[in-house]
């Protein structure tokens, strides 16, 4: 019995200042997948769908679970997080990019320096060292709460840099 497959198309980079260019891969199509899994079986196997041996995809991930943001990238032109994107739920073939808006390291992986950067420059934290009590927080209506709370979900991955046409 044949194992049935999925193409994953893989937009790839060899170093910041290569061109790039596009290589598909044939990987398992197992329930529950997600876009990591695959990523993780191109590695162990590097070869293309047309026989060829090569080097790894390389890409960023450390939590996965959606959580760390390092994973970002564009799946089938959408961006986000591949660690909860489900094979099962995508159309096929399945296309991965890097995000357009941050500079290619190589493959998927991106530079997202200039976005840290740019919030250490407005300092968007509470600094927080464990070194002294800095005392309870200031209350605030419930309402401002609230609308702040939102905020605070951010987990600096950069999908809202890359989807907004005001950010280049």
């Amino acid at each position: 019995m044949t194992e049935k497959t999925v193409t994953i198309k893989v937009k790839r980079q060899d170093s910041p200042n290569t061109a790039s260019y596009w290589q598909s891969f044939k990987v398992p199509d197992r329930p529950f997948a997600n876009i990591i899994s695959c990523l993780m079986e191109i590695q162990k196997t590097p070869t293309t769908q047309d026989g060829k041996n090569v080097n790894p995809v390389t890409w960023d991930c450390n939590c996965l679970e959606e959580v760390c943001g390092s994973c970002t990238m564009v799946i089938n032109g959408q961006v986000r997080q591949a660690c909860t994107a489900l094979v099962d739920n995508l159309k096929k073939p399945i296309v991965l990019e890097p995000m357009s808006k941050f500079p290619v390291v190589r493959d998927l992986q991106v530079n997202r320096e200039r976005m840290f950067e740019n919030l250490k420059k407005v300092k968007a934290w509470i600094e927080i060292d464990g070194s002294h009590d800095i005392g309870e927080g200031p209350i605030m209506p419930d309402q401002d709460r609230a609308k702040r709370y939102v905020m605070s979900e951010c987990m600096t991955c950069g999908c809202c840099l890359e989807a907004c046409p005001q950010f280049t």
